[in-house]
């Protein structure tokens, strides 16, 4: 599993329009496209997307890349952002394991 995050600055007032935005869900199908999981996080001044998958890395390329699609998955935020977003590489995760079950096989 790979987990990229893209983090984008965001325009002074522009939280509230990226809150608007988040609710009515991405402007493409995450699993269609082949992602694990996808999840964002808005704080006042920054926007942070994170994207899971097994080629995480080609399928945010793939993204990018639809011509047909791109002007129409980007171009909602481009008002709102400062500058150009950058993409942040996995440096650490934790995950709790998942607990045992009593009497499972191999107990």
């Amino acid at each position: 599993m790979q987990r990229i995050a893209v983090i984008a600055k965001l325009k002074e007032g522009a939280a509230e329009r990226a809150h608007e935005l988040l609710a009515e869900g991405p402007p493409f199908d995450p699993d269609a496209l082949g992602f694990d999981r996808h999840a964002v996080y808005v704080s006042d001044t920054e926007v942070v997307f994170i994207f899971e998958g097994a080629r995480v890395g080609e399928l945010i390329r793939t993204l990018a890349a639809a011509d047909a699609d791109a002007e129409h998955v980007f171009s909602a935020w481009e008002p709102l952002l400062d500058g150009l977003p950058r993409l942040g590489q996995e440096a650490f995760f934790w995950q709790r394991p998942a607990p045992v079950e009593a009497g499972a096989w191999g107990e």
